[in-house]
């Protein structure tokens, strides 16, 4: 039994980050779904909430590791 994190980096900012494959916030580049860090989901939510879009909700494991069974 395990457990296991994708690392990468924000598509938004570039920082490497850990986070859940499955439930981490994202945008999608030509296809293909490029990961967003917590703080710049955090960062970008007042400015889509400005502008009439709803707000980027955070899956509360989003940044967690995921067990191995559900890779």
């Amino acid at each position: 039994m395990g457990y296991a994190q994708a690392f990468s980096p924000c598509f938004q900012c570039g920082k490497t980050f850990a986070y859940n494959p499955h439930r981490v916030p994202s945008v999608k580049v030509e296809g293909n779904r490029e990961p967003l860090c917590r703080n710049c989901v955090e960062e970008a939510n007042p400015l889509r909430i400005k502008n009439g879009l709803p707000p980027i909700m955070i899956n509360p494991d989003a940044y967690e590791p995921i067990h191995e069974s559900e890779l």
